[in-house]
Parts: C-alpha cells; sequence; structure tokens
C-alpha cells in the first residue's frame, strides 16, 4: 500500500489476518487500525464515536485496505456479539481482537458514587470480557489467533483520586494473565498480550469525567497534558504492534510505564510513600 500508508512503520503478519478492534475512532485505536492496514491485515472496527470511526474506516479505504465498522458500545454484550457475527460472516474469520477502548472517570472514594464506579468496569473491563468473549471461539476455532488487552500503568501500581480507573485496569491485568495461561495450557494457539501504557497522548483525558466536578476535571485534564502525556499515540501503537508482532505476553509503552512497574517490583506498596500527603492534625 502507498499513499498515507508509506509513512508508516510496518510490521508484518502473517497472510489471511482479520483483526477486530475497539475504541479505533482516535487515539491508540485509531493509530493501531492505520498500521494493521498498512501491514495488510484486513480490519473490523468498533467504536461509539460515528463520525470518528467513519473517518478512519475512510481513511483506510482511500489507501486500498480492506475494513468494515460498526458502532458498538462494549458494556452491551448483545451490540458486541452481533458486531463479531457480523465480522466473521463478512471476512469469514477473525485472528486478532484488540480491546483498546476505555474511558476515564476520577475522583476520590469518598466523592465517588457506585454509579461513576460501575460505569468504569462496564466499559474498562466488562467490556474486555464482552469483546474477547464474542470473538475467542473464532480464533481458536481458526488453530489459532491473538488477544490484545489494553489495561494501564495504573493497572501496575495505583494512585489516589483514580480508584475505579485503577481497580479496572488491574481487573483487566489479572483477567488477562489467566487467559493466556488457560490459552497456553489447553492448546488452543491463541496467545495473549496485556499491554500497559504510560502516559499517552489521546483524547481519553479530555472525555474524561470527576465525581468532584468538571473544574477538577478540567484541573486533571491540564495536569495530564503538562506533566503526564509524554508518549504519541503513533509511537505507542508501534511500540504495541511490534511487541504483538513477536508474541509477547506484556508491553510496557512509555518511560512512565517503565517506572510503575519498576516501583510495583521492587517496593510492593512502598511507592505509596512517594504519593502520599502528610496526615492532617486531629486538633
Amino acid at each position: 500500500m502507498t499513499g498515507l500508508f508509506g509513512r508508516q512503520q510496518r510490521t508484518r503478519f502473517p497472510s489471511g489476518q482479520v483483526a477486530a478492534v475497539t475504541g479505533a475512532a482516535s487515539g491508540i485505536g485509531r493509530a493501531i487500525a492505520l498500521r494493521l492496514a498498512a501491514s495488510g491485515v484486513a480490519l473490523t472496527l468498533a467504536d461509539t464515536d460515528g463520525p470518528g470511526l467513519n473517518a478512519v474506516a475512510a481513511e483506510i479505504r482511500s489507501a486500498g485496505g480492506k475494513v468494515e465498522h460498526r458502532t458498538v458500545d462494549v458494556r452491551r454484550a448483545a451490540e458486541v456479539n452481533a458486531w463479531a457475527d457480523e465480522s466473521v460472516a463478512s471476512f469469514g474469520t477473525v485472528t486478532m481482537v484488540w480491546n483498546v477502548a476505555g474511558i476515564i472517570n476520577a475522583g476520590s472514594v469518598v466523592d465517588s458514587t457506585v454509579e461513576d464506579l460501575a460505569l468504569l468496569m462496564d466499559v474498562d473491563f466488562w467490556g474486555v470480557v464482552h469483546v474477547t468473549k464474542a470473538f475467542l471461539p473464532h480464533l481458536i476455532g481458526a488453530g489459532g489467533g491473538h488477544v490484545v488487552n489494553v489495561s494501564s500503568a495504573f493497572g501496575l501500581i495505583s494512585a489516589p483520586g483514580y480508584s475505579g480507573y485503577n481497580a479496572a485496569k488491574a481487573a483487566v491485568r489479572g483477567w488477562s494473565d489467566a487467559l493466556r495461561q488457560e490459552m497456553h495450557s489447553t492448546g488452543t494457539g491463541v496467545a495473549v498480550t496485556a499491554v500497559y501504557p504510560g502516559g499517552i497522548r489521546t483524547p481519553i483525558m479530555r472525555n474524561a469525567t470527576s465525581a468532584a466536578g468538571p473544574d477538577d476535571a478540567r484541573r486533571r485534564r491540564e495536569f495530564f497534558d503538562r506533566h503526564v502525556a509524554r508518549t504519541d499515540p503513533d509511537r505507542a501503537a508501534d511500540t504495541i504492534i511490534r511487541a504483538v508482532a513477536a508474541r509477547r505476553s506484556r508491553v510496557l509503552v512509555g518511560p512512565d510505564a517503565y517506572v510503575a512497574d519498576a516501583l510495583a517490583r521492587l517496593t510492593a506498596t512502598g511507592y505509596e510513600h512517594l504519593i502520599r500527603k502528610p496526615p492532617r492534625p486531629r486538633w
């Protein structure tokens, strides 16, 4: 392929690959979709952002790629199952699943409602489960494939003000690790890669909400943009795709992800002293 794809780094996959990608309308999901298409992978894309999804699909088609897309809310198992059935009917099979879709809701445990936490878990954890469960029988039936689940550096360590996000991303980590072991021990040929990005310059924080209100969400967004978001989504996608092509079980994305991983390995919960505020006096 030429045109838009010609400027992008390519990682080769075996011929005949079909990839399902969630969160494909923007950020890491979009960058992954473009790079997979450049490598000759056929794509079935999903997102809740219909216009953004249309734009990505049009870009891929204009460069000669094979792509179909559908507006899907990963919280809804019925929608996900319909997307999986439609994708397999169109392409004959699906061999890779990329669970990229995610949201952030910030706020203290005291301020956050149960509904806030449920929404985070529904998108960031149950969305991964719904999509994987819908497509996994097809990967196994094809004699092998790959499941790629995006967790976070906050799935390795936790931070105050992000309890729900920490919990959802840690759940993705644990679920992915168990799935990988099951797929290996039963000889399915399905690989599982867990991805741990640090601060990536994507719309996820621009769209984030806060239990403490819009002013708190704005302050968090500004802090993220200034001090945390160090990695470009295109560079992140390149790192992830190389790791998946090498069938690695985990991949850290960005220098802050490496720091988080080192803190978790070396200090257990000791890293908490680095971010803990001194207790307020009781008098």
